[in-house]
C-alpha cells in the first residue's frame, strides 16, 4: 500500500494548477494555515478540518490511476476540487517535508463520522429510503438511531423526567412539547394566533447579509416552516391558507427591502411551498383555488411561488373548472384600462393577465379563442411572437408570415429583441418549407448584425446546403474588409447569390466607419477556423499596428499557432503577462503566471530554456520590490514538486 509520501512525491505544483484551476489553486495556497486535525485513514486517505466561513470536513486521496478522489462539506463540493481540498494536499506535503507524522484517524472521531461513516452498513434498522441520503446526512442518521436505542430502554417515568428536565433548560423543547399537545387537542386557533404573531415579528426584521464580513441578520423562518408542516400533517389546510396570506403580504414587503442575496426569499418560498400543498385540501372551490394561485403569480416579483406550475397542471382541475377561471380573467382584462403608451410599466400587468388567460383557454379546451385574443392585443402588448407561434400551431403559415413581417417593422426600432425573434421565426419557416437559399440569406443577416465564429459556421452550413458557399464566402470576406454589404443581384466577380430576405435590418450606405473595418479580429478567427495560420499571423501583424486595447484574439491566436509560429505565441504571451504585472495586484500576478507557464513550455519544446531563465531574471530585476510577484516567480522557475 502506498504511503502518504509515495502518494505525493511525483506531484508538482503545475499538476495541482491544471487539476484545480489557477484560481482555486491560488485560494488553496492561502488556506493552508486554516487546515486543522490533518489525519489519514488506513488506506492513506487524507482528512482534515478546514476553516472558512464555516468549519468544513475535507478528504482527498490518489487512486490507482493517479487521479484524485475527494469530498468536502463546503457548498462548492460537487462542482470540482475546492480550495479546501487543495489546502489539505499542500498541508500534507508540508508535514511530510518536515518529517512529521500524519496521525491515523480514529473511526469514532467526529471528522471520520462526517466523512466516512455509513450507518446503512451497520444499522439494519434504518429504513431503505435512508440509503439515498447524502453522505453528510449519514452521521446524523446514525446518531438519531443511537438515541432511539437509548430511549427504547427507558421506563415511562424515566422518559417523563428526562423530557421535563430538557423542557426546563431548553425553551425550544418546551415549545415543541406544548405545540404538539395543542395540535393533538385540536387547539388550532391557538397555534394560528401564535404563528401569526411570530410571522409579524419575523417580517418586521431587517433582512441583510454582508458575505465579505460574514455578518448580517437573516430572519429565521424554520419554526414557522416546521409548524406549517405539522398543520398539514393534521389536515388543517384552511389554517395554513390563512397563515399563507399573512406570509405572502408581509413577507413580500420584507423581501422587497432586503439585501441578503436572496436568503430570506428562499426561506419564504419554502413556507409558501407548504401553502401550495395545502391549497387543494382547503374549503375553496377548485376554480377559487386556481384563481388564488394565479392572483399570486401576477403579484410574484421574487419567485416565492416556485411550485405554482405544478399545482396548475394537476389533472384534478377539469376543463369546467378552467372555464370559470377563463371567464374571470376575460372580465379582468376587459376591465383594465388600455395603456396610453407602449411603455413597459403600463403594459406589464396586462401582458401577464393575457398570458394567464391563454393558459386558461388551453386548459379549458377553448384553444380557438387564443388567436383572436392575441390579434386583439398584439399592438398593445407586442405579443407578435406568441401570435405567430399560435398561427403556426394552427397551420396558418401564410398568416403567421404576414404577422412576422408586420411585427418586425413595428418593433425593430424600439424593441429589437422582439424583431430578432420574428426574423428567427421566418428563418425557421423557410427551413421547414425547404427554402434553403432563404435560410442562408437570414444566416447572412445574422452575420452582418454580429460577426462571430458561430454566425460564420451557421452561414457556411446553410450556404453549403444549396452549394453557394464559395460565392457567399467571397462576399463575407469582402464585407469584413470594407464594411460594405454585398448587393443582392449584383453582377461581376463578387456576385451575391442569396435572395433578399423578407425582413432585414437597415444598414448604413456609403463610406464605412474606419474604426470598425477592416474587421481584422474576425478575419483572424476565420483564418484559424479554416486552418490558415500563416494568413492569421499576417493579419494579426496588421492589427497590432492600429489596435490600442484588448487581447482576446491574441490569446486565441497564440494558442492556435504555438507550434507553427512559436515566436508569435511567445510575444503575445509576454505582452499579456507584462500588462497583468503592471496592474500591481496579487491576483493579476497569478493570472500572469498562466501565460508565463505557457511560455516555459514553448521554450522547452524549442530547446531554449536559457531564454526562459533570462526572462524570469528580467522580471525579477525589473520588479524586485513586488514581494508577491517574487513569490509567484519562485514557483515558476521550475516545475517544482510539492515535496521539494
Amino acid at each position: 500500500m502506498k504511503t502518504i509520501k509515495s502518494m505525493l512525491e511525483d506531484l508538482t505544483y503545475d499538476d495541482l494548477r491544471v487539476w484545480a484551476g489557477e484560481k482555486i489553486f491560488g485560494r488553496g495556497m492561502d488556506y493552508v494555515d486554516r487546515v486543522s486535525q490533518l489525519s489519514r485513514t488506513a488506506d492513506n486517505t487524507l482528512a482534515a478540518w478546514v476553516s472558512g466561513s464555516d468549519e468544513y470536513a475535507t478528504m482527498v486521496r490518489r487512486n490507482e490511476e493517479a487521479k484524485f478522489d475527494f469530498r468536502c462539506t463546503c457548498p462548492y463540493d460537487g462542482w470540482g476540487p475546492c480550495k479546501h481540498v487543495v489546502a489539505v494536499l499542500l498541508a500534507a506535503a508540508g508535514q511530510v517535508k518536515r518529517d512529521q507524522e500524519i496521525p491515523l484517524l480514529a473511526p469514532e472521531d467526529d471528522l471520520y463520522l462526517e466523512l466516512f461513516d455509513d450507518p446503512c452498513e451497520e444499522d439494519e434498522d434504518l429504513a431503505d429510503e435512508d440509503l439515498d441520503d447524502a453522505p453528510s446526512q449519514k452521521p446524523v442518521k446514525r446518531r438519531l438511531s443511537q438515541v432511539a436505542s437509548i430511549l427504547a430502554g427507558k421506563t415511562r417515568e424515566e422518559l417523563l423526567a428526562m423530557l421535563s428536565e430538557l423542557a426546563a433548560h431548553h425553551p425550544e423543547v418546551e415549545r415543541t412539547i406544548r405545540e404538539s399537545a395543542q395540535l393533538e387537542c385540536g387547539q388550532v386557533d391557538t397555534i394560528v394566533r401564535s404563528l401569526r404573531k411570530e410571522i409579524r415579528s419575523l417580517t418586521a426584521e431587517d433582512a441583510w447579509f454582508n458575505p465579505w464580513k460574514d455578518e448580517g441578520n437573516l430572519p429565521d423562518y424554520s419554526h414557522v416552516l416546521q409548524q406549517l408542516r405539522a398543520l398539514l400533517d393534521k389536515g388543517h389546510a384552511d389554517a395554513i391558507l390563512q397563515l399563507g396570506e399573512e406570509l405572502w403580504i408581509r413577507g413580500g414587503e420584507q423581501v422587497g427591502h432586503s439585501d441578503d442575496e436572496g436568503e430570506t426569499a428562499m426561506a419564504l418560498a419554502e413556507c409558501m411551498e407548504i401553502v401550495l400543498q395545502a391549497l387543494p385540501l382547503t374549503s375553496l372551490t377548485p376554480p377559487e383555488q386556481l384563481l388564488w394561485i394565479i392572483n399570486r403569480i401576477l403579484e410574484d416579483e421574487y419567485d416565492l411561488l416556485e411550485g405554482a406550475d405544478r399545482v396548475l397542471q394537476d389533472a384534478t382541475y377539469t376543463e369546467a373548472h378552467w372555464r370559470v377561471v377563463a371567464g374571470d380573467l376575460e372580465a379582468r382584462l376587459q376591465a383594465m384600462k388600455r395603456p396610453q403608451s407602449d411603455r413597459f410599466s403600463e403594459t406589464y400587468q396586462r401582458e401577464n393577465v393575457m398570458r394567464q388567460l391563454q393558459d386558461a383557454y388551453r386548459q379549458s379546451g377553448q384553444q380557438e379563442k387564443i388567436i383572436p385574443l392575441l390579434e386583439k392585443e398584439v399592438d398593445v402588448c407586442r405579443s407578435y411572437e406568441a401570435l405567430v407561434d399560435a398561427l403556426i400551431e394552427a397551420g396558418e403559415r401564410d398568416k403567421a408570415r404576414r404577422w412576422c413581417i408586420d411585427g418586425f417593422t413595428k418593433t425593430l426600432k424600439e424593441y429589437p429583441g422582439i424583431a430578432g425573434g420574428l426574423q428567427e421565426r421566418l428563418r425557421q419557416m423557410a427551413d421547414e418549407e425547404g427554402e434553403y437559399d432563404l435560410v442562408a440569406a437570414y444566416r447572412a443577416e445574422d452575420f452582418f448584425k454580429g460577426p462571430s465564429r458561430q454566425a460564420y459556421n451557421e452561414l457556411r452550413q446553410a450556404a453549403e446546403k444549396v452549394q453557394l458557399w464559395p460565392m457567399v464566402r467571397d462576399g463575407i470576406l469582402a464585407y469584413l474588409q470594407t464594411g460594405q454589404r454585398p448587393a443582392t443581384g449584383s453582377k461581376g466577380k463578387n456576385t451575391w447569390p442569396l435572395p433578399e430576405p423578407e425582413v432585414k435590418r437597415p444598414h448604413s450606405q456609403g463610406k464605412p466607419r474606419l474604426d470598425n473595418f477592416p474587421n481584422r479580429e474576425m478575419l483572424i478567427e476565420i483564418a484559424l477556423l479554416e486552418q490558415r495560420p500563416d494568413e492569421a499571423v499576417e493579419i494579426y501583424r496588421e492589427l497590432s499596428k492600429t489596435r490600442r486595447w484588448g487581447w482576446a484574439i491574441d490569446e486565441e491566436l497564440a494558442q492556435a499557432v504555438a507550434v507553427s509560429h512559436p515566436e508569435v505565441a511567445l510575444q503575445i504571451w509576454k505582452n499579456i503577462a507584462d500588462r497583468l504585472i503592471g496592474q500591481v495586484k496579487p491576483k493579476a500576478y497569478q493570472d500572469a503566471a498562466v501565460y508565463l507557464r505557457r511560455m516555459r513550455k514553448v521554450y522547452g519544446e524549442t530547446g531554449r530554456l536559457d531564454d526562459w531563465k533570462a526572462l524570469i531574471m528580467r522580471l525579477r530585476t525589473e520588479h524586485k520590490a513586488k514581494r508577491r510577484l517574487q513569490e509567484v516567480l519562485d514557483g515558476l522557475e521550475k516545475n517544482r514538486k510539492i515535496l521539494d
